[in-house]
């Protein structure tokens, strides 16, 4: 049996979390996309790359508005071409009521996360998510010897991601500039 490489690296990316952030601070204006093969390469910073996926509520047509078709279009694109560049996809829902909010995502995150530790298909887990429900799984990954990266936005770091974390990765506004498609590489 061949030994398996070391540090090996998981991505996972709260999909959901990340695209709004990067169009809501206007780091990815509309009609720019971003580089998700360049960023996971940024990611893993050389080592090899063992998985990378992109959790996300699925959006619906649930109105019958022209805007939520073109929405499902959009979304549809996206997880096309995150597929194309060798993405999993990891489906949640979204839920429809007083406010539109991702369900299940996290859950999904975290189950990876421990699945993958135990088994022992990652050594290093790049979290990129802001979310503070993951401590409970990014706690037993720890106690398994896998080593945790978080990746947030320096604008708004997750303090509690950051102190459970073993290595911390704040995104600056020049690096998500950077990896929009077509644009200069990372220095």
């Amino acid at each position: 049996m061949e030994k398996a490489e070391k540090n090996r690296v998981a991505i996972l990316i709260d999909g959901g979390n990340f695209y709004k952030k990067i169009r809501k601070d206007g780091l990815v204006p509309k009609g720019t996309r971003f580089d998700y093969v360049k960023f996971a390469k940024f990611l893993a910073n050389g080592r090899p790359i063992a998985s990378k996926a992109y959790y996300i509520g699925i959006v619906r047509n649930f109105d019958n508005t022209a805007k939520s078709q073109q929405m499902v279009e959009s979304q549809q694109k996206l997880l096309t071409g995150l597929e194309n560049d060798g993405y999993e996809i990891k489906k949640g829902r979204i839920v429809y009521d007083n406010e539109i909010r991702e369900k299940g995502v996290d859950v999904q995150i975290a189950i990876d996360l421990v699945i993958g530790a135990v088994e022992n298909c990652y050594d290093t887990a790049i979290i990129v998510s802001s979310d503070t429900d993951l401590i409970p799984a990014i706690k037993y990954i720890k106690s398994k010897g896998k080593t945790v990266e978080h990746v947030g936005f320096s604008n708004a770091p997750s303090f509690g991601m950051i102190k459970e974390s073993d290595v911390r990765v704040l995104l600056l506004k020049e690096q998500i500039e950077s990896l929009r498609q077509n644009s200069q590489p990372i220095k």
